[in-house]
């Protein structure tokens, strides 16, 4: 079985008000993902999740584009080794 890894990304654009923690946890939950998306106050969405290394990659390629109406700038990756603390992929409001 693949050693799992751990992300986080922060968004960076216009990616609040646009769908983009519900998308990214939908896509989340078809990749077999767990983890958290957020807003923050700067005005990014942060993503953590935790899967696969090739599961992780299509995440980070949605979350270079995000759903239809956001307008991504740019994204910081971060990758560390699996926690194994989250139990699946959900939205912290």
């Amino acid at each position: 079985m693949e050693e799992e890894k751990r992300i986080e990304i922060k968004v960076l654009g216009m990616v609040q008000g646009v769908f983009f923690r519900s998308t990214t946890r939908d896509k989340a939950k078809k990749l077999g993902l767990k983890g958290t998306v957020r807003n923050m106050r700067d005005g990014s969405v942060e993503i953590i999740a935790e899967g696969t290394e090739e599961r992780l990659n299509r995440l980070i390629i949605f979350a270079k584009q995000g759903p239809p109406s956001a307008k991504v700038y740019d994204i910081q990756v971060k990758w560390e080794q699996a926690r194994g603390d989250l139990s699946y992929f959900k939205i912290i409001y």
